[in-house]
């Protein structure tokens, strides 16, 4: 099959591409400068094609199942005054309400890995829709929330549906990206977690005044809508999202059970899908991976203190997203539902503002992830520790100032820590190394979440109890598991240094894209990621 059309499209092009080469001498800004030079100006133009295939998807699907997912912290304080808050409506006690958080979670971590690992077998497109429709219809169902018991099964079916959303998305990059270009665009559709934080923090406000319409409360009315939008989205992303790219002259499997799933259209087509071809050939030539393969994965050192950078910092972004609004409740006591959903939404601009200027340069620099991570973490540690002991009874809105460093600080980390995998372990191992390891470090890491949902705040009934002193050993403990973080990372710098873990690196998976003696350079993008890029043109000055 790959004789006749992949060798004679080959040839061709790689006349034109060499012609471009030699005649190149200036480079676009996004692009990895190599000791060869290629015609970057129709690479660049590939590129925003895909950007523009598949940022907007990923970007509204991750929108709305971060909206249904963290609904639950705001629907804690919606219409308290007239008690059809979730605790009163559910009759929840607040240790209840921890526990009904951290069972999603639970489900996340277990689930995690299969579904990634399914997920490298089926078809990525096919299986984010089913993320996004499952998520839905669970997100739907919890408008008929009545007790404890339907609260904790309707988180616990959403951490199944859900788990393999966040490393799939960063694995089905990987497809289309070479590692060291997936840094600024996994920032760039991770903003929607920041933009549905503080959207549907002011659109709660909304809801509320809906309360009572139709005999439905207001938190029941915002279940309910967003979960039939992401129905309703999810469906559409079979045609929107692209399928796994083929080598050109390859023709997709349609048999049996496929014929029943909608077809998309390509994600690039003619001298496009070529370009591509020749810049990231790893992606097509993948090998299927064993149970040997993934037992390489999982006892690579890298990976521990990688899940580690990943349990400080998701533990705190999902204890501020999930307890944000009490945390501010706690220190500003007289303020109103609807004052609390406002107060809420910039906590996520400051995230989605440290994401679009910290990313790009991370991208940039590369070589330098640990930098690019470790600071934004010691902003966070900073906000908390002005959350904790600034301000007073009187003037209490210092601490508040706190709560915007903490969204600021948050903001690149986890995105950086997502990239960084995809570096370490796409080249080791290949195509099991990226699915395994993004899910390996975000479900694992999500028992940070599990932390600090149920064993902080309000689950924690001495440190709960109101007073100047209220949530001050839970933000301390946030604090210490921020300190595990950036150590984490510091260890995994010198590391790599140590063992010379750097770009001429061989790779040792008998799924990786080339054998045990090979080197890592396969292909034109592997060439240029050897040199960082620098500062040159900025991403805004295009």
């Amino acid at each position: 099959m790959a004789e006749t059309p992949v060798g004679k499209e080959a040839e061709a092009f790689s006349t034109t591409y060499a012609e471009g080469a030699r005649r190149n001498n200036d480079f676009p800004d996004d692009r990895e400068v190599g000791a060869e030079a290629v015609d970057l100006a129709k690479i660049e133009r590939v590129y925003r094609k895909l950007d523009l295939r598949i940022i907007p998807a990923f970007w509204t699907l991750y929108f709305l199942c971060s909206a249904i997912r963290s609904n639950v912290g705001l629907a804690q304080t919606m219409n308290a005054a007239q008690h059809h808050d979730l605790q009163h409506e559910l009759h929840l006690k607040p240790k209840q309400i921890s526990t009904g958080l951290a069972l999603f979670y639970v489900c996340y971590v277990l689930f995690d890995l299969p579904a990634n690992l399914i997920m490298t077998k089926l078809s990525p497109h096919v299986w984010m829709s089913r993320i996004v429709i499952g998520v839905g219809v669970i997100g739907s169902c919890m408008t008929a929330m009545r007790a404890a018991w339907s609260f904790y099964l309707l988180r616990l079916l959403l951490g199944i549906v859900i788990a393999g959303m966040w490393p799939g998305m960063a694995y089905y990059l990987t497809l289309f990206y070479p590692p060291s270009r997936t840094g600024k665009r996994i920032g760039w559709y991770f903003t929607a977690a920041q933009v549905s934080a503080a959207v549907v923090g002011l659109v709660s406000a909304g809801f509320q005044k809906m309360d009572g319409l139709g005999g439905l409360v207001g938190f029941r009315w915002m279940f309910l809508l967003y979960g039939l939008v992401a129905i309703v989205v999810g469906v559409g992303l079979l045609w929107w999202l692209p399928d796994r790219p083929l080598a050109p002259g390859e023709v997709r499997n349609r048999d049996g059970w496929r014929k029943l799933i909608p077809e998309s259209k390509p994600a690039l087509e003619g001298e496009d899908a070529m370009i591509h071809y020749q810049d990231l050939t790893r992606v097509y030539h993948r090998r299927l991976w064993t149970v040997r393969d993934l037992g390489r994965v999982i006892i690579d050192w890298r990976i521990w203190l990688l899940l580690v950078m990943y349990f400080g910092v998701v533990g705190v972004g999902i204890g501020v997203q999930n307890y944000g609004t009490v945390i501010i409740k706690g220190a500003i006591p007289n303020l109103t539902g609807v004052q609390l959903s406002l107060l809420f939404a910039p906590i996520w601009i400051f995230d989605l503002m440290a994401i679009l200027l910290v990313t790009p340069f991370s991208d940039r620099f590369h070589h330098h992830r640990a930098l690019f991570f470790s600071v934004p973490v010691c902003i966070q540690i900073i906000g908390l520790l002005v959350t904790t002991y600034a301000g007073s009874k009187a003037n209490p809105w210092p601490r508040y100032g706190g709560l915007l460093l903490v969204g600021f600080g948050l903001g690149p980390t986890v995105p950086i820590t997502m990239t960084w995998t995809n570096e370490l372990f796409q080249p080791r191992h290949g195509e099991v190394g990226v699915a395994a390891a993004t899910a390996l470090v975000s479900g694992l890491g999500n028992f940070g979440s599990i932390l600090t949902t149920y064993a902080l705040y309000t689950g924690w009934a001495k440190d709960s109890k109101p007073g100047p002193k209220q949530y001050r050993k839970s933000n301390l403990v946030m604090v210490g598991i921020l300190c595990l973080s950036i150590l984490s990372s510091l260890v995994l710098t010198v590391l790599l240094k140590v063992c010379s873990d750097g770009p001429g690196r061989k790779q040792i998976s008998s799924a990786s894209s080339t054998s045990e003696n090979e080197g890592v350079i396969v292909d034109g993008a592997a060439k240029r990621e050897l040199q960082e890029r620098g500062l040159g043109r900025l991403w805004w000055r295009r």
